[in-house]
């Protein structure tokens, strides 16, 4: 009888190793593996912003047009709320989102470990989306007429936490200004307009697409001042920084702007992933934007931006293999477009006018090249 029970023993326990060595199988190539699974449910979560900007409606946006058109991987993608960019870069890293939002000049010292950031953040670019637009406003009592007169004064630039001094200070110390030498404050944009108005703060950095709601406010409740950039010192932000663009706010866009105001786009807004992740279903994200991006602009005017002439252009972050493949076989890869090198470099590629952020056109060669 032992034996009897012997020989029904083992191969029974076969049976069972070789159930558990399919199912891992099965789990490696499907939601919890390396890649995706046809046919398989994949969830994707996509990180924002908090409600009150433009992110939590664009990833929706981009969320809701993703889930309409499926492809071969049955995805399901989840636009959460976060804290914004910062936290955004971190929960990809660790893992616990598939996509995110990002301005593009936080990003652009994720991937080099510069700013404030700890170490470097792989992250990789799926597509350039909606430029971010800001300038310095001021009352137009207050005597500050120019980027050095913020010294000695007290600056709002922008909600605590959310990593604005990333491109608000390589701005400020171009034109001279040491970072130390103003009072740092920190509110969301519709507080900083009430700041303004009641004094407790003498200049705000405010922004977004154009027309910026915020400012639209301020100049409808007291006299603005636009606080102009120097020209040399734009041009050379531009040259030094491959996230900051050229970017013109027609005269007339706000009450008080009476001339064309130069300014940047100080990061644009753009989709994120981590570099390890899955080529093809990247590729298949970025396939799905690109060919349904007149429903994702008709969510939000930001999908405006996908277009051949912006999704695919450089901000200093590295494309992802999936996306640069699309672009590739899509024909709408630009020279400036870069792979790993560009992490290593903050340069404008040789020979190229950066085009206007707010009109399309290619911008003003600098003087110095005149």
């Amino acid at each position: 009888m032992r034996i009897a029970h012997r020989h029904i023993a083992l191969p029974l326990l076969s049976l069972c190793l070789l159930s558990v060595l399919v199912f891992a199988g099965c789990r490696k190539g499907g939601e919890d593996g390396a890649g995706p699974s046809v046919g398989r449910r994949q969830f994707l979560s996509m990180g924002t912003a908090p409600v009150g900007g433009a992110f939590p409606v664009v990833g929706g946006a981009i969320a809701e047009v993703l889930n309409d058109h499926k492809g071969e991987i049955d995805w399901k993608v989840q636009a959460k709320g976060t804290k914004g960019s910062q936290e955004n870069i971190r929960r990809l890293q660790q893992g616990e989102l598939e996509l995110a939002l990002s301005n593009a000049a936080i990003t652009y010292f994720a991937v080099r470990g510069g700013g404030t950031w700890d170490k470097e953040y792989d992250m990789r670019a799926i597509a350039t989306l909606a430029p971010n637009v800001a300038m310095f406003i001021t009352r137009s009592d207050s005597g500050i007429k120019k980027i050095a007169d913020l010294t000695g004064k007290r600056v709002i630039i922008g909600p605590a936490g959310a990593g604005f001094e990333m491109f608000v200070r390589p701005l400020v110390e171009a034109h001279g200004v040491a970072w130390d030498s103003f009072t740092q404050l920190n509110a969301p944009q519709s507080g900083a307009v009430d700041q303004l108005g009641d004094g407790s703060a003498d200049a705000a950095f405010l922004g977004g697409a154009v027309p910026t709601g915020s400012i639209t406010q301020a100049a409808s409740t007291f006299d603005v001042f636009f606080v102009p950039l120097e020209p040399e010192v734009r041009e050379k932000l531009i040259a030094d920084y491959s996230f900051f663009h050229p970017a013109t706010v027609p005269a007339g866009t706000y009450k008080g702007l009476d001339t064309d105001y130069s300014g940047l786009n100080v990061g644009s807004m753009h989709l994120i992933t981590s570099a390890d992740q899955d080529e093809e279903l990247i590729y298949a994200v970025t396939k799905t934007i690109w060919e349904n991006r007149a429903e994702i602009a008709a969510k939000h005017p930001a999908g405006k931006a996908i277009n051949e002439k912006n999704v695919a252009r450089d901000t200093g972050t590295p494309y992802h293999p999936g996306a640069l493949r699309f672009y590739q076989e899509a024909g709408i890869l630009p020279g400036s477009a870069s792979s790993e090198s560009s992490a290593t470099s903050g340069e404008a590629a040789a020979g190229e006018a950066p085009s206007d952020e707010a009109t399309g056109e290619p911008a003003a060669a600098p003087a110095a090249k005149e």
